[in-house]
């Protein structure tokens, strides 16, 4: 158990920042299995952005590495070209 206040309030505050990593994580993947669903080629261009978004967030805060972010945003556009 922890002894000092410093260290109990990291405890608190890590606490709260997984699940707020949790959350975002969890809307990203959620996005992004709804822009695979699609089958309208303009409704995935508009839908794109947004989902790019939330991945460029994960990345910029280190939940996401940089290339999985990447990764993934090379793959959500070849597929909404190969919708068109």
């Amino acid at each position: 158990m922890a002894q000092h206040a410093s260290s109990k309030k990291r405890i608190r505050q890590d606490a709260k920042k997984r699940l707020q990593n949790r959350y975002y994580k969890k809307s990203a993947r959620t996005a992004i299995a709804k822009l695979r669903e699609l089958t309208d080629a303009k409704e995935a261009a508009a839908y794109l952005p947004k989902v790019v978004s939330m991945i460029d967030k994960l990345a910029k805060n280190n939940n996401w590495h940089n290339n999985k972010a990447a990764n993934v945003k090379s793959k959500l556009t070849k597929f909404v070209n190969g919708l068109a």
